[in-house]
This record gives structure tokens, sequence and C-alpha cells, in this order.
């Protein structure tokens, strides 16, 4: 249950990422194969303890704040794309934000326009939507206008065969008692 809110201290793999030994894996196959169709699939993030969580949350409530939204408003914004620490896929090594690092780097880089239309993303949007479900991954927030939940984030996959399992772990914890 710890490690399902990044409290734990599950063993990771990678160089400048942390995965799960099973997710790290598969991603460096996918990695190989996207390489290939000259795409460098670069991690904006991968897995984050609880306390990264925390922080990435208090910065935009501090920067949200000084732009003078109400609190209610503040965390009406900061959900439209991230959580609160202890309840991000990201706690379990199984989730990726990515981009192509063969590409020009913009200052906002996750940016549903930076993988779509004329977007420096583009060429991995569509080799991730041809390829990425072959691999395990699996884009999480997709663009389905019935999906409930965190903004459309074409940068952010799954790999399901473990974060299936631990959805439904998390599902079934009693998490204000564990937080």
């Amino acid at each position: 249950n710890e490690e399902l809110i990044g409290k734990g201290q599950p063993v990771f793999f990678g160089k400048d990422h942390k995965l799960r030994k099973e997710t790290h894996d598969a991603f460096l196959k996918m990695k190989t194969e996207a390489q290939k169709a000259g795409i460098k699939i670069g991690f904006v993030s991968s897995y984050r303890s609880f306390d990264h969580q925390k922080r990435i949350w208090e910065r935009k409530f501090k920067r949200n704040k000084s732009l003078g939204l109400t609190d209610e408003e503040n965390i009406e914004k900061i959900i439209e794309y991230s959580t609160i620490p202890g309840t991000s896929r990201h706690h379990w090594g199984t989730d990726i934000d990515i981009i192509d690092l063969n590409t020009k780097q913009t200052k906002s880089l996750l940016q549903p326009n930076n993988y779509h239309g004329n977007g420096n993303f583009c060429k991995l949007k569509n080799w991730m939507d041809k390829n990425a479900n072959r691999f395990g991954f699996y884009l999480v927030y997709t663009n389905n206008g019935n999906r409930k939940g965190f903004k459309y984030e074409p940068w952010h996959y799954s790999y399901k065969p473990l974060s299936s399992l631990y959805l439904k772990k998390y599902k079934s914890i009693n998490l204000s008692k564990l937080i």
C-alpha cells in the first residue's frame, strides 16, 4: 500500500528515469523500435515519490495564488493536469511522460498542441498511436469526450500489464486513512 501512494521503497531501473523492471524492459524495446523511425523517446517524468508530487502541487499552488486565484479556483486549475500527493499513477513506476529528443524543445513541453497539427512531437505521437500498444503502453488520459478526470495528455503512457494490477489494488485501499 505504501508503494501505491509513493511512500514505499520499490526497486527501479533506468538511467534517466525510474521504472519497475518489467516496465523498463518493455520501454527499452519500444525505444529501440522508435529509434528505427528516427524518434528518440525522452522522459519528462517517470516515477514520482509522494514528496516529489507534493513539491509539484505546492509549486503550482503558489504560482496560481500569486496570480490571484482563490484556493478553490487554484485547486480546480491544478487538477486539470496534476493530482494531490498519494494519488498519482506516477507513484507506481509504470507511467511515463514522454517527448521526442530529436526535435526542437519548447519552453512548455507538455502541451497538447505540441503533439498535434504542426507540433514538434507529432511524429512521436503518430508513432506511439500505431505502436505503443504492441509494447504494453497505453495512453491513459485520452481525448475521449466521455472520459472523466484529467484533461487530455497525449504524452502520458502507462505500462498496462502492471499498472492495471496496481490500479485494481489502489481502488481497494482506504486512501484517506493511508495518507
